[in-house]
């Protein structure tokens, strides 16, 4: 053959979609894979590292917010996870869901300690969190909390 480094060349290329299928171990879930209640853990993650390109994924365009007696904009929520508190640890607890096809409603108590203005804080909130599948991806659509008294 006149050229033999062409032949090796051909061999190692065939090989390669080979040796791209080795799995080592199970795949990552995209975004678009996870259910509403694994992306919840997500957004007490995005708290503590105050990450709003996740909670701008999360957030459907026309979301809602209500906490106690305020009403908030997708984009007063996004502004607020910089500001002046300081979350430093956070956790779902006791979350429950009720499943409505597209929709899914959450419920469970938000745990959240850090720092703010006046100090440390300790805080739980009871959350209603509603969820609708939106073009293949779960989005938050209008989320209720409501400070529980200590």
């Amino acid at each position: 053959m006149r050229y033999p480094s062409t032949v090796v060349l051909m061999v190692v290329i065939s090989a390669a979609p080979l040796f791209a299928q080795v799995s080592h171990g199970p795949p990552t879930p995209t975004p678009a894979a996870l259910s509403p209640i694994q992306l919840e853990d997500q957004w007490t993650s995005a708290l503590v590292r105050r990450d709003t390109r996740t909670f701008d994924r999360l957030l459907a365009p026309n979301f809602v917010y209500t906490e106690n007696a305020s009403v908030m904009s997708r984009n007063d929520v996004i502004q607020s996870v910089s500001g002046p508190d300081r979350v430093n640890w956070a956790r779902n607890e006791g979350m429950t869901v009720h499943d409505f096809g597209d929709v899914q409603v959450i419920t469970g108590v938000l745990h959240l300690r850090g720092r703010g203005k006046q100090g440390s804080f300790d805080r739980r909130f009871q959350f209603t969190d509603t969820w609708q599948r939106r073009n293949g991806r779960w989005q938050i659509i209008a989320a209720q909390d409501y400070l529980i008294p200590k």
